[in-house]
């Protein structure tokens, strides 16, 4: 009998995906002996609405290409795909039960997970492996969900806020995205005049 697929669940609005994600998918990858670390951009993310997010198709071509090449990152398209709000509860409950899952988190959004629709059976469902984030404190995610599995990762302030900020105001994005996710934001002309 094989073992059980050990697979981190890297989630987010993805708007854009940046280095940050990449850096937190590589570093539980490689620490927590995972066998893959799946990228899902939330459909319609319920904590966003009304807060101008892209379109979910091209968030999620932007993840799609943001992992390319890497053999053990996966794009997941299963909460695109979705129909209304999109709740980790209920993405989690998708995968099969046999699989041990990792959810990957900024420690922002560790921090807010009371905040999110069925917490407590994210946290039956999948262990909590974090990336500190510029300005929370440990204690704060602690707080919201027991105790994680810190990732050694640097701080690194890249955001999407912060991206989409630095392409209204002409600035280069080079270096803080994957190449290929500059090329799609420039061709679709994402983020230019919002």
């Amino acid at each position: 009998m094989l073992p059980p697929v050990r697979r981190g669940i890297l989630g987010g609005t993805f708007d854009p995906p940046h280095l940050a994600h990449l850096v937190a998918g590589e570093a539980a990858f490689r620490e927590l002996g995972l066998d893959a670390v799946t990228f899902l951009p939330a459909g319609r993310p319920w904590q966003k609405a009304g807060s101008g997010v892209s379109p979910a198709a091209d968030r999620w071509e932007m993840s799609r290409l943001a992992v390319a090449g890497v053999e053990y990152f996966r794009a997941d398209d299963r909460e695109v795909r979705r129909d209304g709000w999109t709740y980790t509860a209920d993405t989690l409950a998708t995968f099969p039960e046999d699989e041990d899952l990792v959810l990957i988190l900024g420690a922002d959004a560790a921090a807010g997970l009371p905040t999110w629709r069925s917490p407590e059976a994210v946290l039956r469902r999948a262990q909590v492996a974090v990336m500190e984030r510029p300005g929370v404190d440990r204690a704060a995610v602690v707080a919201a969900v027991g105790r994680p599995l810190w990732l050694h990762t640097p701080l690194l302030g890249i955001s999407g806020t912060l991206l989409r900020e630095r392409r209204r105001a002409g600035l280069s994005l080079r270096f803080l995205v994957p190449d290929a996710v500059l090329d799609y934001i420039e061709s679709a002309g994402l983020y230019a005049d919002l």
